[in-house]
């Protein structure tokens, strides 16, 4: 709004955006629509992006759904929601396709957060690694002196 106030003033595009640090492109884009439908071509025209295809109570729906865990939708193997697992019981659900991205971006305005496994060798030796760590972490440190690389 405060563009426009200053094209009607007949300040130009390039002086609007270093003003309101912006691009000279931006302002140039403004200054087309407000020459064709004045100041109120500048309102916002809300949020960008795709609409929600789910509804309030088909999201709802789905919350419910993730809660109640894997094994209630025949995922007895593993008890983790995977985005593909999300993106079928959706598709199941409701009839509507999404993608991975889709789901991600679903389960996130929903509340969701994803959780990063962690992965560590099945034969794992805590003893052994602690008596290599400070065999080797010793020795390192000694002869690297102030230049000395932490390999630990």
């Amino acid at each position: 709004m405060q563009a426009a106030e200053w094209f009607t003033e007949g300040v130009t595009p390039p002086e609007v955006a270093r003003r309101l640090r912006v691009s000279s492109n931006s302002a140039y884009g403004w200054r087309r629509r407000w020459r064709a439908g004045g100041a109120a071509a500048l309102a916002s025209r809300g949020p960008g992006g795709a609409v929600c295809r789910l509804g309030g109570t088909q999201l709802a729906r789905l919350r419910a759904a993730l809660e109640a865990g894997p094994a209630a939708w025949g995922r007895g193997e593993d008890q983790r929601w995977t985005l593909a697992r999300v993106t079928a019981l959706i598709g199941r659900l409701f009839h509507v396709r999404y993608t991975l991205r889709g789901t991600s971006y679903l389960l996130h305005r929903i509340g969701y957060t994803p959780q990063v496994p962690v992965h560590r060798a099945a034969g794992r030796d805590e003893a052994k690694i602690a008596a290599w760590r400070a065999g080797r972490g010793r020795r390192y440190e000694a002869s690297g002196g102030d230049r000395g690389v932490d390999l630990l």
